[in-house]
């Protein structure tokens, strides 16, 4: 299934929302600086520390966009590609497209997609905020020229999509960091774990996913894991991995491309299914 000496994979995914998070979530968070500030650290701060630390265990990842924050922060994204990590779509703002009609929908994919070619020739990937699509979202991307999904929590390989020339790069809410860290400010009735807690956690799924040959899709947020002692325990993990040599670390887009290969496109669609059933 992998590339030749490895038996897993691992892909790092950045998802950069940041003022569009806040945005999408209450209009009104346009006039709160408290509320906001939280997406400048998290792109100020965090992503280029994020990149250092890329480069030193030297590991590709992927950021999925929000167009509306790549008009926000330029020089970022410009960052970001100059050092050779993917660029995908995460819609404009940070709406989800369930909430969407088709046309309003595929007016947000173009406006994303028109965007992020700023900084990039190529868009392959897309990833809808909260992983939520609408009926008409698989359609579209494909409409639109894209070679895969990233949101789906149907299967621990890649697969692809029935009916759809389309690679998905499955996800889960246990491989993510805002369920562990998020904050609710309204209701204060959210706990934030530990990041030792949440590397346990990491680990244990990880070991098992990768003892069946699967691929670990890692989802971070550059607001949210952040912080200090987020970042470290971040960095720790990742090296952790690093040091088996059996596990390719590879950008969303490699993996899709390794997926559409066609000796192994009719067996990993059959693996996909098993995985799903």
């Amino acid at each position: 299934m992998w590339p030749a000496g490895y038996g897993a994979a691992l892909a790092l995914t950045v998802d950069f929302d940041a003022e569009e998070l806040w945005l999408a979530e209450d209009p009104a968070n346009a006039v709160r600086p408290g509320v906001l500030s939280q997406a400048r650290y998290g792109a100020e701060v965090a992503v280029p520390q994020i990149l250092d630390m890329l480069d030193r265990l030297e590991i590709p990842a992927t950021f999925f966009v929000c167009g509306g924050d790549a008009e926000r922060y330029p020089s970022i994204l410009e960052s970001v590609a100059g050092r050779g990590h993917e660029i995908g779509h995460h819609g404009f703002t940070h709406r989800s497209p369930h909430l969407m009609e088709r046309d309003e929908e595929e007016a947000e994919l173009a406006s994303g997609l028109a965007a992020l070619w700023r900084f990039t020739d190529r868009v392959s990937g897309y990833r809808s905020p909260s992983w939520d699509l609408s009926a008409n979202t698989l359609d579209l991307l494909t409409e639109h020229g894209f070679d895969y999904s990233s949101n789906l929590m149907d299967a621990v390989v890649p697969y692809v999509h029935p009916g759809h020339d389309l690679v998905e790069i499955p996800v889960h809410w246990s491989l993510d960091d805002a369920p562990h860290f998020w904050f609710d400010a309204s209701s204060w009735d959210r706990t934030m774990r530990s990041s030792r807690e949440v590397a346990e956690l990491w680990g244990e799924e990880t070991s098992a996913i990768h003892a069946a040959g699967g691929l670990v899709t890692l989802t971070v947020h550059p607001q949210i894991i952040g912080r200090p002692g987020r970042l470290r325990m971040l960095e720790d993990f990742l090296a952790g991995v690093r040091k088996r040599d059996d596990i390719w670390f590879a950008r969303c887009g490699e993996i899709a491309r390794a997926v559409r290969q066609p000796a192994r496109k009719t067996a990993l669609r059959s693996v996909g299914s098993e995985a799903r059933s």
